[in-house]
């Protein structure tokens, strides 16, 4: 009895300590999960709203001024011009009017860094679903709030 007391107060201090471990690392890399994971949603139900609004420098404002969007079949598009770019090429080629993303997980690799990843899905003037797939986004956080760093992602159908 007395040897299993110990073996489980031995177990609860140790999960208590990596509990305490785990809180030490996200605060001294300075990182949140729940606070990166809240300001990355309140971005993504902007960035289908920009395209509702035929607004691209709401687009544009969710990606760090260094991001690289990663477009399957495509060179990347860099910077501000390239998230520009992006989001004139899907409104304007491609008559992308809306959209959603279902994230599917947060996780940080420190240093104001979290990766998000997910599925998403687009939909054409007529709210037709015109494609869907999933995605992997590097997030930074800047001195105005998390930004998307580095965008790559994918369709789950055949090329058009």
């Amino acid at each position: 009895m007395k040897r299993g007391i110990s073996f489980v107060t031995i177990m609860l201090v140790a999960a208590l300590s990596l509990f305490i471990n785990q809180s030490n690392a996200q605060s001294k890399s300075g990182i949140s999960i729940s606070e990166a994971r809240t300001a990355i949603a309140k971005s993504n139900s902007i960035y289908f709203k920009s395209f509702v609004n035929n607004d691209p420098s709401a687009f544009a404002d969710r990606y760090a001024e260094d991001c690289i969007i990663m477009v399957p079949n495509a060179k990347a598009l860099k910077g501000r011009k390239g998230a520009l770019d992006f989001f004139n090429i899907a409104y304007n080629d491609l008559g992308l009017r809306n959209g959603k993303f279902i994230t599917t997980d947060v996780y940080g690799p420190g240093n104001g860094y979290v990766v998000e990843e997910g599925l998403w899905q687009s939909f054409d003037k007529n709210n037709k679903l015109y494609d869907n797939g999933k995605f992997l986004v590097l997030w930074k956080k800047t001195n105005k709030g998390w930004k998307m760093f580095r965008d790559s992602f994918s369709s789950d159908n055949k090329a058009r």
